[in-house]
């Protein structure tokens, strides 16, 4: 059976990530998919939010692990395992057309695209590309995150987070790991400072990577879908400042979600676009 494609959804707190998600949904196209979510966002994919978009049936459990979502698609939370889930949502591919995963907005991408490597995922699954939510209205007012107290208080309210890393560094890891951005909140600014930061961020970035402006999470599933990256097999092609460190061990101990990191002492960095 062929491999099920997963899109990696990355970015800070409130960039607007699940917005995009709640949009494809609503925007499927026909697709079966699955998203994976993590709890501690801004505005949880919970079947809550699920049933005001209209695609949950309203006698769905909002408190399980998978919810049958009426248009086709599944919804799941990976809070607490990762492993079990992705190995449940892989039972269940010939029935899923791609599966999305919206990271923590305090999750590095890299280690996530690294558990596709595990023996028990990599035969099903393949990352078909990484996808980074950029605040364009942040960046305009010299901010990496629009909110950093809400930032702050999901790390002190995410135990599970092992390693502590500056924002800036964070920011840097997600652009680094990305095969598309997307500009988020464009509607915000003036097409000036739009194009500032455009200019700005193609400086940052690996050679090739789109830039993609996008309001209200509203893209076409064609874009937001179907790079066939095989993120797993290239990622030596996308640095971080975590490369260092040893890879961790997976074994039949480790039952849960792949490593996580978070910000220490969160404090903003100077930071100006250039004029």
């Amino acid at each position: 059976m062929h491999k099920i494609p997963v899109t990696v959804v990355t970015g800070f707190l409130g960039a607007g990530k699940t917005t995009l998600v709640r949009h494809l949904l609503q925007n499927n196209q026909g697709r079966r998919i699955a998203v994976l979510v993590n709890e501690f966002g801004e505005v949880g994919i919970d079947g809550e939010l699920l049933k005001s978009c209209r695609v949950c049936d309203d006698d769905e459990d909002p408190n399980a692990n998978i919810l049958e979502l009426a248009n086709g698609c599944l919804c799941c939370t990976v809070q607490e395992e990762f492993l079990p889930t992705m190995q449940e949502l892989l039972k269940r591919r010939d029935r899923l057309d791609c599966i999305l995963i919206e990271t923590s907005g305090l999750a590095l991408p890299k280690p996530l695209v690294q558990a596709f490597r595990w023996p028990e995922i990599r035969t099903g699954a393949t990352v078909d590309g990484v996808v980074t939510v950029v605040d364009c209205e942040a960046l305009a007012n010299g901010q990496f995150v629009g909110n950093l107290d809400a930032l702050e208080a999901q790390r002190q309210a995410d135990d599970s987070l092992e390693h502590e890393t500056p924002i800036e560094e964070l920011f840097e890891d997600q652009l680094a790991c990305a095969d598309m951005v997307l500009l988020a909140k464009v509607d915000r600014v003036d097409l000036a400072t739009q194009h500032r930061i455009q200019q700005w961020l193609k400086k940052e970035l690996p050679n090739g990577v789109k830039i993609v402006p996008c309001k209200q999470g509203e893209i076409s599933p064609d874009l937001l879908l179907g790079f066939n990256a095989a993120v797993e097999d290239n990622l030596d092609s996308r640095p971080s400042h975590h490369d260092t460190e040893e890879e961790h061990e997976h074994d039949e101990d480790i039952t849960s979600r792949p490593p996580s990191y978070c910000l220490g002492n969160i404090t903003m960095p100077s930071f100006r676009l250039p004029e």
